[in-house]
């Protein structure tokens, strides 16, 4: 879709307006409901987004969308919403692992190596894991969902929204919103729980494709609904 449909969306004028009322969302206490909802993070993990990053421009990036992070897993895990942090990594001599794009040769290049069971593959300190949360590893592709146990581990656990969070908005936060939609689910995306760059592209990706796809919000507005949430508040 254009840039022209997510303007005439954004528009507060005329016929837009009932376009805009026509591909509305519910109501975001009702979207994240905690009993068919999950909070996915994206390869928020050390080699990615720590000191010892394999991509240090967006690890340096990053930063602020850690700490919000940290802050909406932790609100989650109180609402009773599964936190199932998806990482990427890569076996010493490669077996299983892309090189059909330049970012797969670049990560090999790196001296920075995401082994497995390694502290680069690992989640960062500020979102846990905790005990009950899910950590689903990978060692292909650009997407968390795409040939990975995400998909069937959502759906025993019953669920039907997804909020999608990490990085990068340039591709692999992309990619997970399309593969989940694709699935059939819901998806929640807190613009300040993702990270890319630039950041000027990020912003544009997340207002006119991705904000055509899921529900755009922020990590404040997702704490609030979960607190005023009845099942959460009784």
């Amino acid at each position: 879709m254009s840039g022209d449909l997510a303007r005439t969306l954004r528009s507060a004028d005329g016929p837009s307006d009932t376009l805009a009322a026509r591909m509305a969302a519910p109501a975001l206490v009702d979207l994240v409901d905690p009993a068919t909802t999950a909070l996915v993070t994206s390869e928020v993990q050390h080699g990615v987004v720590g000191e010892r990053s394999a991509l240090p421009e967006l690890a340096v990036a990053a930063t602020p969308m850690v700490e919000r992070l940290g802050v909406l897993c932790a609100a989650a895990r109180s609402a009773g919403v599964r936190v199932i942090h998806a990482t990427a990594s890569r076996r010493e001599d490669g077996a299983g692992s892309n090189l059909n794009a330049r970012l797969f040769r670049a990560v090999r290049k790196s001296p920075v190596a995401l082994l497995p069971g390694s502290l680069e593959s690992q989640v960062v300190a500020e979102l846990g894991p905790e005990p009950e949360d899910l950590v689903l590893n990978r060692l292909h592709g650009l997407s968390p969902m795409a040939g990975t146990d995400l998909d069937p581990i959502l759906r025993n656990l019953g669920v039907r929204t997804l909020i999608v969070t990490g990085v990068s908005v340039n591709v692999a936060i992309t990619n997970l919103v399309m593969d989940a939609v694709n699935l059939g689910y819901q998806v929640v995306l807190p613009r300040d729980g993702v990270c890319g760059l630039p950041q000027g592209y990020a912003d544009a990706v997340i207002d006119n494709t991705l904000a055509l796809l899921a529900t755009v919000t922020t990590v404040d507005d997702l704490v609030a609904a979960w607190a005023s949430s009845p099942k959460v508040s009784s």
